[in-house]
């Protein structure tokens, strides 16, 4: 994907909320319902301007980040060979973000289901999308799996974002199969991500480790 065609893309998706916040204002509750415990239970509230806003907002800040990292960065010829899987990235997390704010408002406006049940196949798919870029991603300083021995050498940083990505494709699929059981999709989403960053941390080291040899 170009990247002036994501900037366009990603503003339209940014514009959109916009609107359904306009349409939907006068029908949401003054106090909107913004978070929810493991057991689907609303357990956060907040006023209805941050309840419509707040998300439009993060959104527009993640857009102008994604696209200002790659400027700063010193190896940003290192991304510029990764750029479309990159910019299809940032598509799907602000995708994802819209899902989850359109989820949002429509809890609001009275329609009622399982929000974990409805998260699911969103988070996994970020889950292998994650693992997508890893596995495509060159030696930086802002995208990938940044430790010690993966920013000094860069067959370290192929070897552990070739498995690292694998790792999160796994999780990613782990996820959307727990949508047959989202009582466990926690508990599941907790093993899985700390396994693979203790994992993938332990193997640049050792990936490292071996060059001498």
């Amino acid at each position: 994907m170009k990247t002036k065609t994501t900037l366009l893309f990603n503003l339209i998706i940014l514009v959109l909320a916009l609107v359904t916040a306009a349409l939907f204002w006068n029908a949401l509750p003054d106090a909107m319902a913004s978070h929810w415990n493991i057991n689907d239970q609303v357990d956060g509230t907040m006023s209805k301007f941050w309840g419509v806003f707040l998300l439009p907002i993060i959104m527009a800040v993640m857009l102008l980040l994604f696209f200002l990292v790659p400027l700063v960065d010193p190896l940003k010829q290192n991304i510029e060979e990764f750029r479309p899987t990159f910019n299809l990235f940032i598509t799907l997390i602000n995708g994802f973000m819209a899902y989850v704010y359109g989820l949002t408002i429509a809890w609001n406006l009275g329609i009622r289901f399982k929000m974990s049940e409805m998260v699911l196949p969103g988070l996994g798919l970020i889950f292998i999308g994650s693992g997508y870029l890893i596995s495509k991603a060159k030696r930086n300083y802002f995208i990938g799996i940044r430790t010690p021995w993966t920013l000094a050498n860069d067959l370290v940083w192929d070897k552990t974002h070739a498995i690292g990505g694998k790792l999160f494709i796994a999780t990613g699929i782990l996820l959307l199969l727990s949508m047959f059981a989202s009582r466990y999709a926690f508990p599941i989403l907790l093993v899985a991500v700390f396994g693979t960053v203790i994992f993938t941390f332990a193997y640049s080291y050792f990936a490292y480790s071996q060059l001498d040899k």
